[in-house]
């Protein structure tokens, strides 16, 4: 095997029915396994994924991540994604890479990722982390702030490129992922989840309102939910102390899920 970026072993491939490639890193080990969904135009590199990762390996937990087709290492173009095309590729590896409850930790984007594929899983997710969760965000957060000039842009041309605070290269928004994104919206009614969920948000979030969590938090009809702000945390969550409370809380969430089944 060659070796990753990370310095580890090159990540896994597994191919859709239509043909799609997606890049994987699996972790055997105990249930309930986890499963980590990255942000938007994220991949499965980052701090986050490969903390948890570690955390996962010292306690001999299963643990699985992944690049959305058009992210990291899988096929296609991030400027064709949808929320429902990614939302397939994660039911799609969790059913055929998994065995047994998942707890679904969805950061940013992969927080609405996991809501929705939590809701097409049923009783295969034991329980739900959110960081910095983002449903909806194409419609509040994309579509509504948009000015005048993107919005021109998007109806004209069908794509608008954001400039981006993370990369030197703008972030390519179609009409396409913002209408497609209406067919998934969840936070007009009731989210019928009742597995343990933890939200964690930071304050000085300045992408995702940390007024989201409390929001979502009263639509899921689960009792078992609870909301961890961050006063000092950004979006990313990042720092040491940030990855030890999310290995914490996803440990947390694993044992209640365990001691219920």
């Amino acid at each position: 095997m060659t070796a990753s970026e990370t310095g580890g072993p090159a990540a896994r491939i597994v191919t859709r029915a239509d043909g799609a490639t997606i890049a994987y890193h699996a972790t055997p080990g105990t249930g309930p396994g986890v499963v980590f969904l990255t942000g938007f135009r994220s991949d499965m590199t980052g701090a986050k994924a490969l903390a948890l990762e570690a955390a996962c390996r010292a306690r001999g937990r299963a643990y699985l991540r992944f690049d959305y087709t058009g992210h990291g290492r899988s096929s296609g173009a991030f400027v064709d994604g949808t929320i429902g095309q990614w939302t397939d590729d994660a039911v799609f590896v969790i059913e055929r890479l998994t065995e047994g409850p998942q707890v679904l930790v969805g950061s940013s984007m992969g927080g609405w990722i996991m809501l929705l594929a939590a809701l097409r899983l049923g009783a295969r997710v034991a329980g739900l982390v959110g960081v910095a969760a983002a449903p909806d965000f194409t419609e509040e957060l994309i579509w509504r702030q948009a000015d005048d000039a993107a919005r021109a842009a998007l109806e004209r041309d069908g794509v608008f490129h954001e400039p981006s605070e993370y990369s030197d290269e703008p972030t390519p928004i179609t009409m396409k992922l913002i209408q497609e994104g209406r067919r998934h919206l969840l936070l007009g009614g009731p989210i019928a989840l009742d597995c343990p969920v933890r939200l964690i948000h930071g304050m000085r979030d300045p992408d995702v309102p940390w007024q989201t969590a409390p929001r979502l938090a009263e639509r899921l009809t689960s009792r078992d939910v609870e909301i961890l702000l961050v006063k000092d945390g950004d979006h990313r969550l990042s720092t040491d102390d940030d990855l030890a409370r999310l290995a914490a809380v996803v440990d947390e969430v694993c044992k209640r899920a365990a001691a219920k089944r």
